[in-house]
């Protein structure tokens, strides 16, 4: 099947507001009879909510925190991106789409990227009017700094806390629309299945995770705003609660999966230090502004970094791309790093770190303006590593940040399931292979305060009521198998946790499917993927019930469906023979190293349909047009 993605009609400067004015619209008495489903609270989650309930319509929303101020945006540090210009420096909407697929590497919908940038100075103007804090000029005037793949200043901060500081305007809009009536928050609330009926999203299946609870709940809409998938490599940046299960039980009932094999690596983390750890910690891309990466010449030199002279250092990102240095994007940062220390000159314990060292910058700013800039992310380090940055250099190491992959979705946010929208992290629509940083919170923002409450009206608008309930066969039959599968885990008794499975899965995907990639090893994973799988089936232990709060039990569910989503994963990387953004075969490099794409091949997203247990999943494709950004080989030097 070639994929539509109803992308409009003219000028790409012209298609949303065109589109948006020809949407079709619902009379605002008749919008508070439409109810729709968000799950997810995080930025995209609670922005579309907010926004939907203001526009009328009854609103659930859907999230396994306490609060939805627990999202994953929370820990968003550095900033987002908007094209206002305000340094003067060159900046504008046409600057932010170019170099958004440019940092991509070619693999986003133009159209949908376009009406990010279009989309982007409308939300800082939401945000300041939402009383977000950021950061401000002495005159008064809000302030950018530069962040990854762009030669501009357009990125707009609140120290190192913009998610928190988003998300708390965010939350304050949704907090609006609960004392109002309009949106009903179900807390602690999981949801574990998609209810599809005659061919439409009509609800899903949720398990209380306090009391363990099984409930059915219907809407005339369904949108899934859950986040990415990027600790299906057990070790990352991402909160431990973040999961695939949304996406994928949506995957499994039909939603196809775009792109799965899309992730990004960030290059800006504190190193691993060893097995007892249970993630990673992120250092955020804004210290690269001031911070300069380096290594030592000499393999094996393990004197102290403030011992080694400045002739005998290796400013590699400097050195091999001037033109953009330390501010490459993540994906060209990353495999710099861990070329450097696959050489031998890696440093710290294990030789699996790099230098990021602001001794230049404090001498030509000074001490007080560090602070001001990145007091809390030194202070988080510190207290981490019992190092002091301010004194000596930071040791970083890439690891798993971000997934580009995601449900499919068209210029609408609907996937190929109607009724079933999907925003932010979980579609995979605008950032091709490779996000650049600060472009994340850009996106929910955009998806959930200006895009989404114009397409989901007109869904409904053509739809109309379901006219469906929760005592339909199809909801009965969902939560049957919610509660089948549920049991089963439990039921197992075996003698491993949930955890050890999944470090074994991360183990295997980090050296197989990670930062570079092979033929041999992602066949080798593939053969690996299903023995874990079969053994988890066979030798998982969770103790105690389902009946209360359960938290082996939360972990299971989630490790099983990440032992399912692996396999797409790797699947995916295989069938796609080139190098684009971060998605690194061995066999498909320039000379010097960099990305090599066959754009004659795999110029296209590539969305997977399940086709049931056992089977393999069948490729769709959709091509991709570039016809004012044309593709060539990115260079940043």
């Amino acid at each position: 099947m070639v994929l539509d993605g109803k992308v409009p009609e003219g000028p790409i400067e012209q298609k949303w507001d065109r589109h948006r004015s020809r949407l079709k619209l619902i009379n605002p008495a008749n919008k508070r009879k439409y109810r729709i489903l968000v799950v997810g609270s995080g930025l995209a989650g609670a922005s579309a909510a907010a926004s939907l309930a203001e526009l009328g319509y009854a609103v659930d929303c859907f999230f396994f925190q306490d609060s939805p101020r627990r999202a994953h945006s929370i820990a968003a540090q550095g900033g987002i991106n908007a094209a206002k210009n305000y340094p003067n420096d060159g900046d504008s909407i046409w600057r932010l789409f170019h170099d958004t697929v440019k940092g991509g590497d070619y693999r986003a919908r133009e159209a949908n990227v376009y009406r990010l940038a279009q989309v982007s100075n409308a939300i800082i103007d939401q945000c300041v009017a939402q009383g977000v804090p950021f950061a401000r000029e002495y005159g008064g005037t809000l302030e950018n700094r530069s962040f990854g793949g762009a030669q501009v200043s357009r990125t707009f901060y609140a120290r190192g806390q913009t998610g928190q500081q988003l998300l708390l305007g965010a939350y304050s809009a949704l907090l609006r629309q609960v004392a109002a009536g309009r949106v009903r928050l179900h807390r602690r609330c999981e949801m574990l299945d998609l209810v599809v009926v005659e061919g439409r999203a009509r609800g899903i299946v949720t398990r209380d995770l306090i009391t363990g609870k099984f409930e059915r709940h219907a809407g005339d809409a369904v949108v899934l705003g859950t986040g990415g998938y990027g600790n299906v490599f057990y070790l990352s940046t991402n909160a431990k609660g973040c999961n695939v299960t949304a996406i994928w039980r949506a995957y499994r009932r039909g939603a196809f999966f775009a792109n799965p094999c899309f992730t990004q690596i960030h290059p800006t983390c504190i190193p691993v230090t060893g097995d007892h750890q249970s993630k990673l910690t992120l250092m955020s891309e804004s210290l690269r502004n001031d911070g300069r990466v380096w290594v030592p010449k000499r393999k094996g030199d393990t004197r102290p970094p403030n011992r080694i002279p400045e002739e005998e250092r290796d400013y590699f990102l400097e050195r091999r791309y001037p033109a953009f240095g330390n501010l490459v994007p993540r994906d060209v940062a990353s495999r710099a790093a861990k070329a450097v220390c696959d050489e031998g000159r890696g440093v710290g314990p294990g030789g699996l770190g790099v230098y990021l060292d602001f001794a230049d910058a404090l001498e030509r700013l000074g001490r007080p303006v560090i602070e001001e800039r990145y007091g809390n992310l030194f202070d988080m380090y510190k207290k981490i590593t019992a190092e002091d940055p301010y004194g000596t250099p930071m040791r970083i190491y890439p690891a798993s940040h971000y997934t580009m992959g995601g449900l499919w979705v068209d210029y609408n946010l609907m996937s190929n399931l109607p009724g079933l929208f999907v925003i932010g992290e979980a579609n995979f629509s605008d950032h091709g292979a490779n996000r650049l940083g600060a472009s994340a919170l850009m996106q929910g923002l955009a998806d959930g305060y200006f895009v989404l409450p114009y397409t989901i009206g007109d869904y409904l608008a053509t739809a109309g009521k379901s006219g469906i309930d929760t005592d339909h066969a199809e909801f009965v039959a969902a939560e049957e198998q919610v509660r089948g599968r549920i049991a089963r885990l439990l039921g197992i008794r075996g003698e491993r946790s949930p955890d050890s499975f999944h470090k074994q899965l991360g183990r295997l995907l980090w050296n197989e499917c990670g930062m570079s990639r092979n033929e041999a090893g992602l066949r080798r994973a593939l053969e690996e993927i299903p023995r874990i799988r079969d053994e988890f089936w066979r030798n998982l232990r969770v103790p105690g019930t389902a009946d209360t709060l359960n938290q082996t039990l939360e972990k299971a569910s989630r490790v099983a469906d990440f032992l399912e989503f692996a396999e797409l994963m790797v699947r995916d990387a295989l069938h796609r023979e080139e190098s684009c953004g971060g998605h690194f075969r061995e066999e498909h490099q320039t000379e010097d190293g960099e990305a090599k794409r066959d754009d004659e091949r795999f110029a296209y997203v590539a969305a997977w349909e399940f086709r049931g247990d056992g089977a393999a999943p069948e490729l769709h494709k959709e091509p991709l047009r570039f016809d004012h950004v044309k593709p060539e080989q990115r260079s940043y030097k």
